[in-house]
């Protein structure tokens, strides 16, 4: 499973989780929000802030109707929805100036591929495809001409259809990683379908990621846990604003917690294969027990398995080598409760002592 190199970072298996604040349009279209939210989002301890780059008249068709979470806040069409929404060249210029200023890696969605020519533009090292976008191969063909790596949503899709997009991808040699997500604002706990990272990862051999809808702090970190090496959760300055995304957002203490828990996760999960680990080499050898004799066992006594009982520490004879024991031949009178030790066996009454 190939890993990503963005902006001198590697993202991929045994990295840190690769967080991006997503502000999407919770700057409600004001460039000084944004840039507020940019800072909050280094101070949350994110690696990465997203902006949503489009144009309305480019994007839908006149009279296109809004999902239902776009309907809550009182939007009837698409279009006059997200020209409130659309950000000018020279402020996205400002807010990837922030960016980069603040530590954070600029990424952005382009949605048409008039939007990919943008994004170079501003030279953003990574782009990220919207979910309904991971079966639109003429802006991933765009894309792809970028020679930029690429995050794909998958949300709302079905296996074949991600298929279908992984072998685009594949046959156009760009580096990627899946995200999983659900397309549901916010998403209910009991449809969050985390246990798919792992199997998008399995079935599709490549690093997965998890883009978070739902409005609880501890989902980034069960995502890591479940194999997840990146996380995307959108930042909002006001989660009761106005405003399509603010409701399933995190407000910048929120998130705070939610990159703490994250990085609590990445701390338990550890790295490399099972093994016993140094600060439980104590209990190991106090705890664990020993061949001992269960009763006075004479010399040149053939030692059987009434001969012997367990006791701590874990010093002697590990219990585990029972049957290597039993058969052998005493070379001394063996006490009862004194530990077993090879040095006072042999294999057979003949052996010399």
């Amino acid at each position: 499973m190939k890993s990503i190199s963005v902006d001198g970072r590697t993202i991929g298996p045994g990295e840190r989780t690769f967080v991006i604040a997503e502000i999407g349009v919770n700057h409600d279209g004001e460039v000084e929000r944004a840039l507020q939210l940019v800072n909050q989002a280094r101070d949350a301890g994110a690696d990465a802030v997203k902006l949503q780059l489009f144009s309305a008249d480019r994007l839908v068709t006149p009279g296109a109707q809004t999902a239902a979470y776009q309907k809550s806040v009182g939007a009837s069409d698409q279009a006059d929805l997200l020209r409130r929404y659309e950000l000018k060249c020279d402020d996205v210029e400002r807010i990837f100036d922030r960016a980069r200023v603040a530590g954070l890696v600029p990424i952005a969605t382009p949605f048409s591929p008039e939007d990919v020519f943008v994004i170079e533009q501003f030279e953003v090292p990574i782009l990220k495809i919207a979910s309904p976008d991971c079966v639109n191969k003429v802006l991933l063909d765009r894309a792809a001409k970028s020679n930029r790596p690429m995050i794909i949503s998958t949300g709302a899709a079905t296996l074949d259809e991600i298929q279908m997009c992984c072998s685009w991808l594949d046959s156009w040699q760009i580096e990627s990683a899946l995200m999983h997500c659900v397309s549901s604002y916010p998403t209910p706990i009991g449809q969050a379908q985390l246990g798919w990272i792992r199997e998008l990862s399995e079935r599709f051999n490549r690093m997965v990621g998890y883009s978070d809808h739902t409005t609880e702090l501890s989902a980034g970190a069960l995502a890591v846990a479940c194999g997840a090496t990146i996380v995307e959760k959108h930042l909002t300055w006001n989660r009761f604003a106005s405003g399509p995304d603010h409701s399933a957002s995190a407000d910048p203490t929120q998130f705070r917690v939610y990159v703490d828990m994250i990085r609590q996760a990445e701390a338990m999960l550890g790295v490399g294969a099972k093994r016993p680990l140094e600060i439980e080499a104590d209990v190991r050898k106090l705890s664990r027990q020993s061949l001992v004799a269960a009763r006075r066992i004479h010399r040149n006594s053939r030692v059987e398995i009434g001969d012997l009982t367990v006791r701590r520490p874990g010093t002697g004879i590990c219990a585990s080598r029972v049957d290597e024991i039993v058969g052998t031949h005493t070379m001394r009178t063996i006490e009862a409760g004194e530990s077993i030790d090879l040095t006072m066996l042999r294999r057979t009454a003949s052996d010399a002592a």
